[in-house]
């Protein structure tokens, strides 16, 4: 799963089959900025499901 990016933004997710949890690492103009926790059933996340994380992430902090 690749990293996706939006108005200077870039999310890079990573995640863990035997925890079954996950995080986007937020990063703006090359520069950390904060990581996003989720939870996934299976044995990796749907895309769906990281692009509705990083679409909710960008509709709340105007993006």
């Amino acid at each position: 799963m690749g990293a996706i990016e939006h108005n200077g933004y870039r999310f890079e997710p990573e995640f863990s089959v035997i925890n079954q949890d996950g995080a986007i690492h937020v990063y703006h103009d090359g520069k950390y900025v904060e990581e996003i926790h989720f939870k996934f059933n299976g044995e990796y996340p749907e895309h769906d499901q990281i692009e509705e994380l990083v679409n909710h992430y960008c509709f709340e902090k105007n993006i």
